[in-house]
């Protein structure tokens, strides 16, 4: 495994060093706020948020070669460990903590395996579709879950309609002032980020809610505040869990490292063609390992690659990662001067802040396109999100994946098929197959869209049987169009010669036009290619027309 350090930095110059850390600082600005805001879906002290943002953004920085990638908290992966935590001990406290860092640890070691042996292609099996319903669903559980804080209800459940349910049954103790603080952060937020998106309102928001409450008193005053807060540097050590544990963290582990590969992967991708730049994967795979791991040993949670905090470095005109190590740098500063005001940050400031996240999740623009493209995606994506907002988080990951999974099959199984049938202008046009088709007197032109398989081998011969049986002139001439196949299984093959000796029984020619090479080895290991004959299997569709026209001709003629 070979190891190259630094790649997201270089190369160095001048002047983008000095861009990068402006723009470093600016992202600070931008997502100090946002990072503190994850700690009220990951349960964790607030604290843990900034840890989230100093040695695991320098880990990546060291080991991914990604340059635009910000490694931070993520609001998908928080609310998956913490959904799968909840009920193995209490939010905050020692044993959850230690429980979090496990599970940071846990995922740094299949994100290492992964980097070991090449995993990377996992990602590729939760399509995009079901990652736009997964976070949709993920918006609307934790807006949910802020709804509670927002108003000043106390709400105690885990589950999703549990919560819905507490806040609905606790309306009439609602605390006006802090809903007023909760909606005048959303609006805020929301409306600027419409209009000027490059201004920094999460962290006006906190300082402002900082101010206020200092002058005002809101803790003496029914206003819930974070408290105080411990400043200073991570205190370093090993997660202590037990066996029975260790096994129950698994699972949540394997989700994170899921939304992890496919979301880091896809963000790292977009962001290399969008500035006509080269990303390695499987660098930036153990980059996301250290950084977890720095994440696990220094008492922080889960980091991701997060396409919402790299699309801001972004925005604010980061292009290597000297922007994220100047972030990091600002968060130490933070952590040992200025951790002391937090303590009077209101409680529905981060609430506020954090609902906004949530609505950001929810991507009505990428459901309506899939809609208006692919109802049956579109289907796919919203019980994805149903699943994730109602049941819970991992089932909502491995019901995607299932999903995912089945929609291929299902493609393959119930490829498109089609009849070649000439048109008003003598043009040949492909038509959708169904008894009764044939491209000329006594000559079918078929075309199938898929790989030869176990699944699919029974609809090629039914079709063809069936063309044949019912077409307006005795078929002489069958001509398979195989540009779309690279693969024949075995089932599929004998299935194949079956059919071959039934045409050849009838004297009908069975022909195949567009054979490549890997499709060419399946047949010959097979035996197909002797029993069809070497003559009857083309590189090109038009040698194979010109065969059976040839014919067809001589026929007719008589």
């Amino acid at each position: 495994m070979k190891l190259t350090f630094f790649a997201g930095l270089r190369p160095f110059s001048r002047g983008g060093v000095m861009r990068d850390a402006i723009a470093g600082l600016t992202l600070a600005s931008m997502n100090i706020p946002q990072v503190l805001g994850y700690t009220r879906i990951a349960g964790t002290p607030t604290i843990t948020g900034l840890y989230t943002v100093l040695l695991p953004l320098v880990m990546f920085a060291i080991f991914g070669s990604s340059r635009h990638l910000v490694v931070a908290a993520d609001s998908a992966t928080a609310a998956i460990f913490s959904s799968g935590l909840s009920g193995m001990a209490p939010q905050a406290s020692v044993k959850y903590m230690a429980l979090v860092g496990m599970v940071a640890l846990l995922t740094a070691v299949l994100l290492l395996l992964a980097r070991i042996f090449k995993l990377g292609f996992l990602a590729d099996f939760l399509s995009r579709t079901v990652l736009v319903g997964f976070l949709t669903g993920v918006g609307f559980q934790i807006s949910i879950a802020m709804l509670g804080e927002m108003a000043g209800i106390p709400v105690y459940a885990h589950k999703t309609i549990e919560q819905l349910q507490q806040f609905i049954e606790g309306l009439q103790q609602i605390n006006l002032p802090t809903l007023g603080i909760s909606s005048l952060v959303v609006t805020s937020i929301l409306g600027f980020r419409h209009y000027l998106p490059r201004l920094p309102v999460p962290l006006f928001a906190v300082l402002t809610g900082i101010g206020v409450s200092y002058v005002y008193d809101f803790a003496g005053h029914g206003i819930a505040t974070i408290g105080p807060v411990a400043g200073g540097l991570p205190a370093f050590s090993f997660p202590a869990v037990s066996w029975n544990e260790l096994l129950k963290l698994v699972p949540v582990a394997l989700s994170c490292f899921v939304i992890i590969i496919a979301q880091s992967a896809a963000t790292s991708r977009i962001f290399a063609v969008r500035h006509h730049e080269r990303v390695e994967e499987d660098a930036d795979i153990l980059g996301l390992s250290a950084a977890n791991a720095a994440a696990a040993l220094s008492g922080a949670f889960v980091v991701n690659g997060s396409p919402t905090q790299t699309a801001m470095a972004d925005l604010a005109g980061a292009r290597s990662q000297v922007a994220q190590l100047i972030f990091a740098g600002t968060v130490l500063l933070v952590l040992l001067f200025f951790t002391g005001p937090l303590q009077y940050l209101p409680r529905s400031v981060l609430a506020g802040i954090v609902f906004t996240i949530a609505v950001g999740l929810v991507d009505i623009r990428s459901l309506r396109d899939i809609r208006r493209e692919s109802p049956g995606e579109f289907n796919l994506a919203i019980v994805t999100a149903v699943v994730v907002a109602l049941v819970g988080l991992e089932q909502g990951i491995l019901l995607a994946i299932a999903l995912s999974l089945l929609r291929h099959v299902h493609h393959s199984y119930r490829p498109h098929t089609a009849v070649m049938l000439p048109d008003e202008a003598g043009r040949w046009m492909p038509v959708p197959t169904k008894p009764g088709l044939e491209t000329e007197p006594g000559l079918v032109v078929y075309r199938f869209g898929a790989d030869l398989f176990y699944a699919n081998d029974n609809r090629f011969a039914d079709e063809v049987r069936a063309l044949i049986a019912y077409a307006p002139a005795p078929v002489r001439w069958f001509v398979v169009d195989s540009g779309a196949m690279t693969d024949i299984d075995y089932s599929a093959a004998r299935s194949l010669l079956d059919l071959c000796e039934d045409l050849q029984s009838r004297n009908i020619k069975l022909v195949f036009g567009r054979v490549n090479a890997y499709l060419r080895a399946d047949m010959d290991r097979h035996g197909i290619t002797s029993a069809i004959g070497e003559k009857f299997i083309f590189s090109t569709l038009h040698d194979a027309l010109s065969l059976a026209g040839a014919d067809l001709r001589k026929v007719n003629k008589a």
